[in-house]
């Protein structure tokens, strides 16, 4: 019982929130279906057990008339042209691609759209970061809040592990990079902060060399928005989705990714998860341990050194970031982190290091082969059809609050902001 108690014995007794919602609600969910499970199985499996009928998933969703059809015109008018015009709101229409997913004439316009996109970036990437990017390079982007366990800085250990193979062997035949992040950090949150710090640091050394920069460049994308996103997503050719298994609720940045026809490579994390298993297992780039995995390894005493020791180019790539390489200015500015994978690793960057430069390769070998990079684009597309919020919003009101939606059209929205203030203001809505 003292687990489930809504009062947190102690030295200063405390109201357990999440107790309490739970007691006091008549339905609760989680917002993947990985997620549901942990909340079952882990989280609150006293109380699924006593009260087994209030649990329940509710997959996350986004719209495709933001995330599609607004932000990528060309794209959503290339799938109308396959498969008609009904699929943005009945989004699970997208599966009738599927037929056109060998079809050379549908792939040469996926391919025009993207490329077409991808110089837009390219062109807001010139302009306000003052940085030339090649178009036909791979876009490798992880935008997404900054946070540990979403391992950003995995991303960064695999840029500079590209760094030094690129180094050693400039003549090998790869397939050439732009490595894009985005987020915020929270205000006082010191390591996040100092990741963001490392990551412009190391892409100042990598786009300043020029052994280097012409098959990797790095862009820190600032004040990463809405608006910012509308750009960065239609020209993403590969979304990167890294969080220690277990760790991330469900993640909507992936959909919508996906939806624009950028590949994953990812953790079976999240809505990971059910994105794979909608795409087919060949068409994601899985890399890293299970829930179970990362479990298991941490209740038999993970120490990150062992992998430190053992890996010689993660150790170089550490060695790296705690010795000043990348600050030379202040050559101490970066040991916190490195002495934070080494002794402590709380996310597990170090045990999923090898898989992911490993899958990593196999992303570059399939983005030289563009038929069948294309296809795989072409599979992820007509897969997005679960993971719309129309889906997600209807859930909701049938199986929680028991109401049947309507799908009527709303009025056209408000001509002005000013007209939108007045009718506020009057404390009433009007047609």
């Amino acid at each position: 019982m003292s687990r489930m108690s809504l009062i947190e014995e102690g030295s200063e007794k405390r109201i357990n929130m999440a107790h309490l919602s739970i007691v006091g609600c008549h339905s609760i969910n989680g917002v993947a279906s990985i997620h549901s499970e942990i909340l079952r199985k882990q989280l609150f499996r006293d109380f699924y057990e006593l009260w087994p009928q209030k649990f329940n998933n509710k997959t996350n969703g986004v719209t495709p008339r933001r995330w599609l059809v607004s932000c990528n015109p060309n794209l959503a008018d290339s799938i109308t042209s396959k498969i008609g015009s009904n699929w943005p709101t009945q989004l699970e229409e997208l599966r009738g691609l599927s037929k056109f997913a060998k079809d050379k004439e549908f792939l040469l316009q996926l391919q025009k759209v993207k490329q077409e996109n991808k110089m837009k970036l390219a062109s807001y990437i010139e302009q306000n970061n003052g940085i030339l990017v090649d178009p036909t390079s791979m876009f490798d982007i992880q935008v997404k809040r900054f946070h540990e366990y979403k391992r950003q800085l995995l991303n960064i250990l695999h840029t500079i592990t590209l760094y030094n193979r690129i180094k050693k062997n400039p003549e090998k035949n790869i397939a050439p990079r732009t490595v894009m992040i985005g987020g915020k950090a929270a205000p006082g949150y010191h390591m996040a902060k100092l990741i963001i710090k490392l990551f412009n640091n190391m892409a100042f050394i990598v786009n300043t060399d020029t052994t280097v920069n012409k098959k990797l460049k790095c862009v820190f994308l600032e004040n990463y928005r809405v608006s910012l996103a509308e750009k960065i997503i239609p020209a993403a050719d590969l979304s990167e989705q890294l969080s220690t298994a277990g760790m991330e609720a469900s993640g909507t940045g992936n959909m919508k990714f996906m939806l624009n026809g950028a590949l994953t490579i990812g953790t079976l994390d999240g809505a990971n998860v059910e994105m794979r298993q909608e795409m087919g297992a060949n068409n994601f780039f899985l890399f890293g341990m299970t829930v179970e995995q990362v479990e298991d390894l941490r209740n038999k005493g993970y120490n990150p050194r062992e992998y430190y020791d053992r890996n010689a180019e993660l150790r170089q790539c550490i060695d790296q970031i705690g010795g000043g390489y990348f600050s030379p200015e202040d050559p101490n500015l970066f040991k916190e982190i490195a002495s934070s994978l080494i002794n402590h690793d709380r996310y597990m960057l170090l045990a999923d290091y090898a898989s992911y430069v490993k899958v990593q390769e196999t992303v570059g070998e399939t983005f030289l082969n563009i038929p069948a990079w294309t296809n795989m684009v072409a599979m992820n597309i007509a897969a997005s059809g679960k993971f719309s919020s129309d889906r997600t919003i209807s859930e909701y009101a049938r199986e929680i609050w028991k109401v049947q939606p309507k799908k009527e059209k709303l009025p056209a929205p408000y001509e002005s902001l000013q007209k939108e203030q007045e009718v506020i203001e009057m404390g009433k809505f009007v047609k």
